[in-house]
């Protein structure tokens, strides 16, 4: 099973995207999904850069690994680039599996490892002043449980 990446600098649909994604899957009783927006509050704008081709490998290698350890049918990962405004979808991840628990665990998993690990680099927007941000050491902390997990 090869995992379905893509980076877009261009706005999608979370809804459409799924629906597609779901379409004749027969294989797979559940599926299970995240779709991430960008927070507002002081934040005016969300900016994700990357290096085109070598940040969508790097994705789906992560993706192949984690699809096969949790024995996903089908595993689906979109990621925004480029500048974006508060309530804006920047990610959708999707799993289908024969069961719900593997899907949910897939999603955690690969949403963790997007947070800390993808090849992007994060700078948000306040009062006109931009500041690149980190992974947080919660975030950190999340990923590493899965390290434990499947030890």
């Amino acid at each position: 099973m090869r995992p379905i990446v893509r980076v877009s600098e261009t706005a999608f649909s979370a809804e459409d995207e799924l629906r597609a994604f779901m379409r004749g899957r027969d294989d797979s009783g559940a599926c299970a999904s995240f779709v991430g927006l960008v927070r507002g509050g002081e934040v005016s704008a969300l900016e994700l850069q990357h290096y085109p081709g070598f940040t969508e490998a790097e994705i789906e290698r992560i993706a192949s690994e984690i699809a096969q350890r949790h024995s996903i049918n089908g595993l689906l990962a979109i990621h925004r680039a480029g500048r974006m405004t508060p309530g804006e979808t920047i990610v959708l991840v999707a799993a289908l599996s024969a069961h719900r628990a593997a899907a949910f665990k897939a999603v955690e998993e690969l949403m963790d490892w997007l947070k800390t690990d993808a090849p992007f680099w994060k700078r948000e927007w306040r009062d006109g002043e931009a500041a690149w941000i980190e992974p947080t050491a919660e975030d950190y902390k999340r990923r590493a449980r899965h390290d434990t997990e499947t030890a």
